[in-house]
């Protein structure tokens, strides 16, 4: 999805000029191994705080379990302040910009994974290679903050000059990297073990004729880092005390001119950090002249044992000692200015945001989950059907489990500053945003992001099949598909063609003033090409979108008919949602069963398809009366749907109403009257949540956990079993949840991302509706998706990729 907030310039200029400023993205683009969390995807995205963590400390700073706890406990204070916490760290040879809670145990689980290794400039490369998992030092850590375009970065203690280091000239690479990444480090201050002093000289000093040190001092010039205590006082805080008997040349007390200091660094285009030293919490004051007796200790030992000769394992060894010199007080002192880094941190990522407020993109990354190891191999189908046969196809294409038929189009949306600016003949200012849309394209990246959440092997299961244009548009579609991690190899250009847009003018309201749609690309797609292309790859499920043409719907459905691949429609509009009925009437005299498997109508779209296929005499065919026949209701159905109609239609807003509708708009009746046609419908029906009405028959009807239910009208469910078919109807409302008041952002991609988690469900399991529980487990992910794109700015939230592991572990 493009991420690009378009001001007064033409598009392509403007997403030209973004990509340019984004180091992630050019690293992406060299197929760097890096992987960022959703959630954090999302908020640079859009604009939202962002800290970034360091994972040394998890690896190597503190002992299992405190270590998992400590990260824990970290990210949710960070989150207590309104950002998003991205802990950064290296597995299994892949960077991590945001860790999943599973991925954040490996690490501090040191007993289980003990050749995590410690990560600095040096060993970044080398770690990737030999595919090792490593916590990022302060150095490292910024690399990648500075990396993905997050501007906060809390952590413990800075690294620094070393004592001694006059003569031994151990400086840690931290300094370094404040000199070249434009981030804001908060920490408490130095780390106590290092020379404080020397250490705040470097950071103000610049290297002179390649001398760092004259005489055991420092040159005069300055280096750049802006040193900042962040107190009541000019006092730069020594670690496990507020005050080191050192002054800091600056001095701020709040996270709004701090974060003010940081926004001036990037209108400037400077390109170094600052550090903003906060003292250690005032209770942990008493204990810090203690600790630091056992630091002086520590240190006097590993240099009478020669410790101090072994480099990077010198820091652990170190805090390790002091921890046993102190019985264990140091540990929780260090906890303890972790967590208040974090807080503060947090204020300032938020105020940082605040500052940057819709001109935050200028310098974000584009984020993306993970992209294909050889995109390349990924050709066109077009590239293989027209050189080749199927068998070519079936050589040649990756397997997909799931294949999504539709329209994959370009998204312009245009909004004066005031209605009034709208002249006659002429420009207004105003916003225009640009994004990746198509109901086909929004449900096929639906799909593949909650697929991805149930695990990486899953993220080439799903195959978008579109035609596109060979123009600037097409391009587009297809290389900013291939950055959200999905296979293009569905994408078929068309030489000559359009690419499909949609172009939008919005009242500043955000209501729909007037728009154009260029669709005829779609609308005109040869059903022979999608139909070579499950030939080649026979998935377990295909979905098609309205937008197909009524002659290409009957040679896909046709053709997944005659391979057992069950069909998914996605009615699109009112208008297109009847255009799968010649589909359906040209297959309904073959089949013992209904010939679409599953449809996704709104309460309109299903009144339209159920009138369209009475003026078609669908409903007077004999296949329709022997389904109908056979399902056996009667007058105890409508019973138990009138008792039903009565319950609440939400169980925390009464102001809803109840379920009336169902009786008397007739919706029951018709869903009932559409069974013939379809097996399963999922019906929308907005706040009032979704209805399911499916009829299963023979073996299904028996092997289904159905058949032993009853009615339940607290349950919101009818069941019905033929006494002669042994058929069975189902008629079950759920809830719509419960949004977040002033969450509401976009409602453009609710309902595609609805249907991308179902069919993403149904790929895990066919079955999924042919038990109660299932049923139920498979329409919570389903609302839960379309909950997250209506707090998205984008038709898909790319919080989506997380989506089962926050719902299910």
């Amino acid at each position: 999805m493009l991420r690009a907030s378009l001001r007064g310039t033409f598009p392509s200029q403007r997403l030209s000029s973004i990509r340019k400023a984004s180091s992630l993205f050019a690293a992406q683009k060299r197929q760097a191994p890096t992987d960022v969390h959703p959630e954090v995807e999302d908020a640079l995205a859009n604009g939202k705080p962002v800290v970034a963590l360091e994972s040394t400390i998890i690896t190597h700073g503190m002992p299992y379990p405190t270590s998992l706890e400590m990260a824990q406990s970290v990210e949710r204070i960070v989150r207590s302040t309104g950002s998003i916490p991205a802990t950064i760290a290296v597995i299994g040879g892949r960077i991590k910009i945001g860790l999943h809670p599973a991925e954040l145990e490996r690490l501090a689980d040191q007993r289980s994974n003990p050749t995590a290794v410690k990560l600095s400039r040096r060993d970044i490369a080398a770690a990737i290679a030999l595919k090792k998992d490593g916590g990022t030092t302060c150095s490292s850590t910024l690399i990648f903050a500075a990396l993905a375009g997050i501007k906060v970065f809390a952590t413990g203690g800075l690294g620094g000059v070393h004592r001694g280091g006059e003569n031994t000239m151990d400086i840690s690479a931290d300094l370094h990297e404040l000199t070249r990444c434009p981030v804001g480090l908060v920490s408490a201050g130095v780390k106590s073990i290092l020379d404080i002093r020397r250490t705040l000289e470097y950071l103000v000093r610049l290297l002179k004729m390649l001398r760092v040190f004259i005489s055991k001092s420092f040159t005069q010039e300055t280096l750049g880092v802006p040193v900042v205590s962040y107190a009541e006082t000019h006092d730069f805080p020594a670690f496990y005390t507020g005050r080191s008997g050192l002054e800091s040349p600056w001095r701020v007390n709040d996270p709004r001119t701090a974060a003010r200091i940081l926004h001036t660094h990037w209108q400037l285009g400077m390109s170094n950090g600052a550090l903003f030293a906060v003292p250690i919490p005032a209770e942990y004051e008493a204990v810090g002249s203690t600790l630091q007796e056992a630091v002086e200790q520590a240190v006097r030992e590993s240099e009478e044992q020669n410790i101090s000769n072994l480099g990077k394992a010198v820091t652990p060894w170190l805090l390790k000692r002091v921890g046993e010199l102190t019985q264990g007080k140091s540990l929780a002192s260090n906890i303890a200015l972790v967590e208040n880094t974090a807080l503060v941190g947090g204020q300032i990522a938020v105020e940082y945001a605040k500052l940057a407020g819709d001109r935050h993109d200028q310098d974000q990354c584009y984020p993306v989950t993970g992209i294909p190891d050889k995109p390349d191999e990924l050709s066109s189908a077009s590239d293989f059907i027209s050189s080749g046969t199927t068998d070519d196809l079936k050589e040649q294409l990756p397997n997909a489990s799931l294949i999504v038929v539709g329209c994959a189009a370009v998204d312009i949306t245009s909004q004066p500053l005031t209605d009034s600016d709208l002249g006659h003949h002429s420009t207004s200012p105003g916003k225009v945003s640009m994004s990746l849309g198509g109901v086909g394209r929004n449900i096929a990246e639906a799909a593949h992001r909650v697929l991805s959440s149930y695990g990486s092997e899953f993220s080439a299961e799903t195959l978008l099949v579109s035609p596109v244009g060979d123009d600037s548009f097409g391009r587009l579609l297809s290389e900013e598909t291939r950055m959200l991690g999905m296979r293009t190899d569905g994408l078929i250009p068309v030489h000559g063609g359009r690419s499909s847009v949609c172009s939008l003018l919005l009242e500043t309201s955000g209501g729909l003033r007037a728009g154009v749609a260029d669709m005829d690309l779609v609308r005109n797609m040869d059903g022979h090409i999608a139909r070579e292309v499950i030939l080649a790859r026979k998935p377990k499920l295909l979905a098609v979108d309205g937008n197909l043409s009524p002659d290409a719907l009957m040679i896909v459905v046709s053709e997944c008919l005659r391979n057992g691949i069950n069909v998914f429609f996605e009615p699109t509009s009112v208008v297109k949602s009847a255009s799968i009925l010649p589909a359906i009437a040209s297959n309904l005299d073959q089949l013992a069963w209904s010939p679409i498997a599953f449809a996704s109508p709104n309460l309109l779209e299903l009144t339209h398809v159920y009138q369209q296929a009475q003026l078609l005499d669908l409903t007077s065919h004999d296949r329709w009366w022997q389904v109908l026949d056979g399902l056996g209701l009667g007058s105890k159905f409508r019973m138990d749907l009138d008792l039903l109609s009565r319950r609440e239609a939400s169980n925390h807003d009464t102001s809803r109403g109840n379920l009336a509708f169902l009786v008397e708009k007739g919706v029951a009746q018709m869903a009932i009257n559409l069974l013939p046609f379809f097996r399963q419908l999922v019906i929308k029906c907005g706040d009032l949540g979704v209805i399911v009405v499916m009829h299963l028959a023979g073996d299904d009807a028996a092997e289904s956990s159905w058949s032993t239910e009853s009615t339940n009208h607290h349950g919101r469910y009818v069941v019905s079993r033929s006494s002669t078919s042994g058929d069975i109807v189902v008629l079950q409302h759920f809830p719509a949840m419960q949004l977040p008041s002033n969450a509401l952002v976009n409602t453009t991609g609710a309902g595609d991302s609805l249907v991308g988690a179902l069919l993403a469900a149904l790929v895990q399991s066919p079955k999924a509706f042919h038990s109660k529980m299932s049923l139920q487990r498979t329409i919570d992910i389903a609302q839960h998706a379309a909950l997250l794109s209506l707090q998205s700015p984008l038709a898909v939230s790319p919080l989506l990729s997380s989506l089962h592991g926050q719902l299910f572990h």
